[in-house]
C-alpha cells in the first residue's frame, strides 16, 4: 500500500514497446513519488520518454514492468478493462489536440464522458464547470464556432468536471498562440488550486516550468534531474 500523501508512486516503472525480435526501451526504471496536490512540470527533448511516461501513469498504457500505485490503484496489477475503470473519476488528461466531438456542443462535450460514467447530474455540472473557465456564454456552440483557445478551455472544463484526484497535461498550449496560451496556463492552474488535485504538465516552456512546484527532466527514458522551485 501506498501512503494516502502520495498520489503516485512509481517503482523501476519499465515500458519496452516493439517486438521481441525488435525490442525498444521507452522507459528505463523510472522511481518517481508525487504528493497529494503537488504541481509537477516534465520536461526532456523529443523522445525523452516525457509523453510515454505520462501515458502510463495516467493508466492509457500498461507498464511492461515495476510497480505504480496511482491514486490508491494498483495501476501496475490491472489490465486494458481495469485501467479504464480505475482511470474514471480519478483522472483528467489535458491534450494539446482538443479531441472534442465535432456534432457536440461545448456542454455535451463536457457532460457526455460524465454521463457515460453514470453520473446523474452531468449536465449541471458541465455547466458549471463551463461558466468557471469563462465560457458560460458559449455552451451552445460547436467546435468549430469556438477559437482555438476556447476549445482548449472546453478540454479543460472535460478533464475537470468530474473533480479528479489527478489532472495530467501534455502541452496544453502547444496549439495556441503564446497569448492565448498564457491565459490557458492562468486558468488551468487557477482551476487546481481550487480543486486541490495533483497536476502533471509536460511542457517544453521554461516559464511555465517556473511556476510549478518541482520540476522533473527527463532524457532517454530516465528521470535526470528532480528541483523544487522556491516557494
Amino acid at each position: 500500500m501506498t501512503s494516502p500523501s502520495l498520489a503516485i508512486c512509481a517503482r523501476n516503472l519499465t515500458l519496452t514497446l516493439g517486438n521481441a525480435s525488435a525490442p525498444v526501451e521507452v522507459l528505463r526504471g523510472i522511481d518517481l513519488d508525487i504528493a497529494t496536490g503537488e504541481v509537477v512540470a516534465l520536461l526532456g527533448p523529443s523522445g525523452s520518454g516525457k509523453s510515454s511516461l505520462m501515458a502510463v501513469l495516467s493508466g492509457l498504457e500498461r507498464a511492461s514492468g515495476g510497480s505504480l500505485m496511482v491514486a490508491g490503484a494498483d495501476f501496475a496489477g490491472l489490465n486494458e478493462d481495469g485501467l479504464a475503470a480505475a482511470r474514471r473519476g480519478r483522472i483528467g488528461i489535458v491534450l494539446q489536440a482538443f479531441h472534442l466531438l465535432p456534432t457536440m456542443t461545448a456542454a455535451e462535450n463536457v457532460a457526455t464522458p460524465m454521463e457515460l460514467a453514470g453520473a446523474k447530474d452531468a449536465t449541471p455540472r458541465a455547466l458549471e464547470e463551463l461558466a468557471a473557465v469563462g465560457l458560460g456564454h458559449r455552451t451552445d456552440h460547436y467546435p468549430t464556432q469556438l477559437s482555438g483557445g476556447e476549445q482548449q478551455r472546453v478540454a479543460i472544463a472535460r478533464a475537470l468536471a468530474p473533480r479528479p484526484a489527478l489532472i495530467f497535461a501534455d502541452e496544453p498550449t502547444g496549439n495556441l498562440d503564446a497569448a492565448t496560451g498564457a491565459e490557458i496556463v492562468d486558468l488551468l492552474l487557477a482551476r487546481r488550486a481550487e480543486t486541490g488535485a495533483t497536476l502533471l504538465i509536460i511542457t517544453h516552456d521554461a516559464s511555465l516550468a517556473a511556476r510549478c512546484e518541482r520540476v522533473l527532466t527527463m532524457a532517454d527514458g530516465r528521470i535526470v534531474s528532480d528541483t523544487r522551485n522556491p516557494a
